[in-house]
């Protein structure tokens, strides 16, 4: 009889939640978390070609984000350890926010009721 210790990674919450306004620590970009994923969940390629002294752990929550920077608009995918909250009260500008979120009059982005299922 053998034993099996469970392998099971400890779950963390998620420090941002859906409509948070975030940037990344590094990096001159913002955006809006549309989902997140509680551990790394994209292919070992994508991660294997980040620069290895700036890779992230793949323990810990990742976020989709509708981001920003000066030249562009795109969707980037990002772990915890690399975001702050962008306190900034500036609005984003990217134009997929709008089939996703509406912004209330304090500025924050609440989910549109079509897409909270």
């Amino acid at each position: 009889m053998t034993d099996t210790i469970s392998a099971t990674p400890k779950m963390r919450t998620a420090k941002f939640g859906l409509g948070a306004v975030v940037r990344h620590r590094i990096y001159p970009f913002r955006g809006i978390v549309f989902d997140v994923d509680p551990v790394f969940d994209n292919t070992e390629e994508w991660w294997l070609a980040i620069p290895e002294e700036v890779r992230p752990r793949k323990d810990q929550p990742f976020y989709h984000l509708l981001a920003e920077n000066a030249e562009s608009e795109y969707v980037a995918y990002v772990s915890e350890q690399n975001l702050v909250p962008d306190t900034s009260g500036e609005a984003l500008r990217h134009t997929g926010i709008a089939e996703v979120f509406e912004r209330d009059a304090e500025g924050t982005y609440r989910m549109r009721s079509s897409q909270a299922n």
